[in-house]
């Protein structure tokens, strides 16, 4: 059971054997270091530290080579699998494309050994003391560096804990790399609410003026986590924390460990209200760090995902210069191009008129055009039939160069543009950068909105922050009445979430948290048939799709491999 479970938890330990070359040294030798040495040792524990990083996930690939918006009613992944193994309600403990259990353990292992209080810090004698006045600046620089690295480590372990909980609910909070002589038997799930607090705890720590993460760093460190990260990570997880999934126990049919997957109390207005209250304070948090940290929209809501200097980002995984994004994802038909993810109407039909009207089928003057007088991220988020690629126009239609007919064409009438580098030359190989996005200014606003509106109805505020994504340049769309009620206004803000953070994984657990997704999740996957007429093309919304979901999968199933540990025992989530 040991060897069982030890691999599960521990299988990174190799990653860090090489740490045994510093931890031969004994303590008389290491305070005769040279400044070589010295500089060896320092190198290596950054090393160790930056290291942390590479297990943020680049959510452009999280399903195999698809994304997670195709896993809900975002889109439609052209070669299925995986994701349609989530859409037709087929996946379980044994079969679950999205699994990370095993691999944010290993992340959360890779920074307890990092953080080892036992481990021999790094030793910086040398320059201590060197009285001169450089070797006394490369102290002091460096002892902060370090203690800031642990404090970057911590931020990591509470954001994979946050990834682990919105998916299976309490978990195991582990802050100390475990070893063969654990007693793993005694190792039980932590209830949902201590999970919350144990990432919330963190966070705040993190972001203490005095000892916390920076506001900004330099040039030659941008990427890495701030404080501005850990307020942001506290507000997401107490939006969650609100929210009707983590307050509702009635769903799970008579659950005997409710706590695993729900907070106490939820069914009480006046705790309900104070969560909100605390979820509103936190994304508060976050705007007003703003002025401090540079936070702002950004002027060009089409180059999301294509810079890392972008205002508006708080937190993001940058990537090399690479191609395979677009590789996967060009539309069928031009040269290179997979056409793998394909936005579906469900989605098209939730970006407004340019007037803040919804979009109608039923209006004949919709129907005719229905790209005509949209709001403008619609083009910026999805290529539409006729819109401009490179130096043609893409044809979508059964029969066009882009439609149905061409292999592997697009199912539902549209290809994926936010993201996407259309100024690549595929043929020739070329490349630009990526950056998936973590957090961003834009989603504050609206958790803020989103949270003031079931804590104070009514409050200035909340049309304000709601409508700020509206009012970015070139969108323009018109801000959100303050008159509009509590529904009018929920509803609003839910559907500029969904607009907004399009493709940013963030709809497929949104569903998840309102509890809309039984409603949401088995609609059908909606596509359009385009046929060209001799003045004008026609439109028709077709059925894709017929999708699945079922109450049991507002959580992952605990891994049956963990269950089937000899010696562990846990409960298995609700109605699995």
């Amino acid at each position: 059971m040991k060897n069982k479970l030890y691999n599960i938890v521990i299988s990174s330990l190799a990653a860090f054997l090489l740490c045994s070359c510093y931890d031969s040294l004994d303590r008389e030798l290491r305070t005769t270091l040279t400044k070589e040495q010295v500089e060896k040792e320092y190198e290596y524990t950054r090393y160790q530290a930056m290291s942390l990083y590479t297990d943020l996930e680049e959510g452009f690939f999280a399903l195999g080579n698809a994304m997670r918006a195709s896993a809900c009613d975002e889109a439609e992944y052209t070669y299925k699998g995986g994701a349609e193994t989530f859409n037709s309600g087929s996946w379980n403990a044994f079969n679950n494309p999205d699994d990370v259990w095993t691999q944010y353990f290993k992340a959360i292992r890779k920074v307890n050994v990092y953080l080892d209080p036992n481990k021999k810090p790094v030793n910086l004698d040398a320059y201590k003391n060197d009285p001169s006045e450089n070797s006394q600046a490369i102290y002091k620089t460096r002892t902060a560096e370090i203690a800031n690295w642990s404090r970057e480590a911590r931020f990591l372990r509470a954001f994979y804990y946050f990834e682990l909980i919105k998916r299976y609910g309490g978990v195991p909070i582990f802050t100390e790399a475990l070893n063969l002589d654990t007693d793993f038997g005694t190792i039980q799930r932590n209830s949902l609410e201590d999970c919350i607090k144990f990432i919330v705890d963190e966070c705040d720590d993190l972001s203490d003026d005095e000892n916390g993460l920076p506001v900004t760093y330099d040039e030659d460190n941008l990427g890495r986590v701030t404080k501005g990260a850990a307020l942001a990570l506290k507000s997401r997880v107490l939006l969650y924390a609100a929210s009707d999934l983590w307050n509702n126990q009635v769903w799970t049919g008579g659950y005997a460990h409710p706590e695993l997957v729900s907070l106490p109390n939820g069914d009480n207005p006046e705790v309900r209200k104070e969560r909100w209250k605390a979820a509103a304070d936190a994304a508060k948090a976050v705007i007003d760090l703003s002025g401090e940290a540079g936070y702002n929209l950004g002027s060009n809501y089409a180059s999301l995902g294509k810079t890392f200097e972008d205002p508006e980002l708080i937190m993001v995984r940058r990537s090399w210069a690479k191609n395979d994004f677009e590789r996967l994802n060009f539309p069928i038909g031009y040269p290179n191009g997979e056409g793998g993810i394909t936005p579906s109407q469900n989605l098209v039909d939730a970006y407004e008129m340019t007037d803040g009207s919804t979009f109608d089928w039923n209006n004949n003057r919709h129907k005719s055009e229905p790209y005509f007088n949209r709001d403008p991220r619609l083009a910026m988020t999805i290529y539409t039939n006729e819109a401009a690629f490179k130096d043609t126009h893409l044809e979508c239609w059964a029969g066009g160069k882009n439609g149905k007919g061409v292999a592997n064409a697009t199912t539902t009438g549209y290809y994926l543009h936010k993201f996407i580098d259309e100024d690549l030359d595929l043929a020739q190989g070329r490349t630009s950068i990526h950056t998936w996005i973590f957090f961003r200014i834009s989603e504050m606003y609206l958790n803020y909105a989103e949270a003031l509106n079931e804590y104070d109805p009514g409050n200035v505020d909340i049309a304000i922050y709601a409508s700020k994504t509206r009012g970015r340049n070139g969108v323009n769309m018109p801000p959100f009445p303050s008159t509009l009620s509590q529904t009018e206004m929920r509803d609003k803000i839910r559907n500029e979430r969904r607009v907004e953070l399009a493709f940013e994984d963030h709809r497929i657990w949104d569903v998840r948290r309102w509890m809309t997704a039984e409603r949401d999740l088995n609609e059908p996957l909606y596509g359009v048939e385009i046929t060209p007429g001799l003045i004008s093309m026609k439109y028709e919304k077709i059925e894709v799709e017929k999708r699945v979901f079922e109450k049991k999968m507002y959580f992952y199933p605990i891994p049956q491999t963990m269950l089937s540990t000899e010696g562990v025992d846990w409960p298995q989530n609700p109605l699995w």
